[in-house]
């Protein structure tokens, strides 16, 4: 299982291909993670079986920051590693990422399974492009892991996807003891960076008429200025980067989640979190949250405070009368579908789509 985004730093790839890693090895299957890593060392397999390929680089792309290892020799040993490891499939998210996916490529003597990502064009697939359409051509099997993703690289690639989805560990937030609060509670869990809407969501709820305090987890390049222009009050809690059983608590606490986002998501694995947990979701209309969610989140129009705003109190005073999405039939009618949408449900997707990739493959001197 390879991921091009380096581990040390929270993100959706990242979360993915560990939460996929931890539901395969649940199945019975051996798993190998060969990742960048800021605080392992380099070169060594860690105790828990991930191969540190080396360090990270932040490149801003897709309005974000990525990690990525963008020095050669992370490349070679990640292809090293993979040709020497005698493994049966090799996984790759986010394959057309530089630079480690393209040693893994090269080396591999496994079929490769690739799994897409990314949601909306990227500078990376224009400038590789000659190199992303030879590496692409190697890939026994493609996914994507929503309709978005799949547009997005066949737009620029071509060839044929499977159409999965990003996988939830529902147990964890499903069975989360709450975090205690003192009455109605909005929470936000993102990146601080402009295509996240954290600015939208803090100017909505400056005008939020109803009663309730807004939790705002995570950090990043906008949370010193936005601190400032909204600073820590009784109203607004700045929390910072949460362990994974604390984030779970926060959401089983709060009353409501709010996922602001601006655009490029391709997928709305914070919905499918916020709803295992008993939130009522308030999230962006965009076609990655629509499609986690079903109908059953409140979508509004994205970068727009007023109608933000206007979705969280209708949110919040569901939430304190217990009606609508705050329903007890409500609440069973989410985790008939978040459970379709569990780690567990993904990862025997995945087993069968190995299993078809190690029966077609042939080695490139055998074709």
């Amino acid at each position: 299982m390879v991921s091009p985004y380096s581990l040390s730093r929270p993100g959706g790839v990242q979360g993915q291909v560990v939460g996929l890693g931890h539901a395969l090895r649940e199945l019975g299957h051996e798993v190998s993670v060969v990742a960048p890593d800021d605080h392992r060392k380099v070169g060594e397999v860690a105790p828990d079986g991930t191969f540190v390929v080396g360090r990270s680089t932040g490149i801003r792309t897709n309005g974000s920051v990525a990690p990525v290892a963008l020095r050669p020799d992370a490349a070679l040993r990640a292809g090293r590693f993979v040709a020497e490891g005698n493994f049966d499939v090799v996984h790759l998210h986010e394959p057309m990422t530089p630079l480690v996916p393209y040693g893994c490529i090269l080396r591999a003597r496994s079929p490769i399974v690739a799994t897409f990502h990314r949601s909306g064009a990227t500078a990376w697939y224009t400038a590789l492009r000659p190199l992303a359409r030879w590496a692409a051509g190697r890939l026994e099997v493609r996914c994507a892991v929503s309709e978005a993703a799949r547009a997005t690289a066949q737009a620029a690639l071509g060839g044929e996807y499977r159409v999965l989805f990003n996988g939830v560990n529902v147990a964890r937030f499903a069975n989360a003891v709450p975090y205690p609060t003192e009455g109605p509670t909005i929470l936000y869990v993102g990146r601080h960076e402009e295509r996240k809407g954290l600015s939208v969501l803090l100017e909505a709820f400056a005008s939020l008429a109803v009663p309730a305090t807004l939790w705002v987890a995570s950090e990043g390049p906008q949370t010193e200025r936005l601190r400032a222009a909204y600073p820590p009050s009784q109203r607004i809690q700045w929390i910072g980067e949460l362990p994974e059983d604390e984030l779970a608590a926060r959401m089983a606490g709060a009353d409501v989640l709010c996922a602001p986002s601006l655009f490029g998501e391709s997928f709305g694995v914070v919905v499918l979190e916020g709803l295992a947990a008993g939130c009522i979701v308030v999230a962006s209309d965009l076609e990655g949250y629509r499609a986690a969610a079903g109908d059953h989140a409140l979508l509004v129009r994205p970068g727009d405070p007023a109608s933000l705003s206007a979705g969280l109190a209708v949110a919040v005073e569901e939430a304190a009368a217990g009606v609508g999405r705050a329903s007890a039939s409500a609440r069973l009618a989410v985790r008939r579908h978040v459970d379709d949408w569990s780690l567990e449900r993904l990862a025997l997707a995945y087993t069968d789509i190995y299993k078809e990739a190690c029966s077609s493959w042939r080695p490139r001197g055998a074709r």
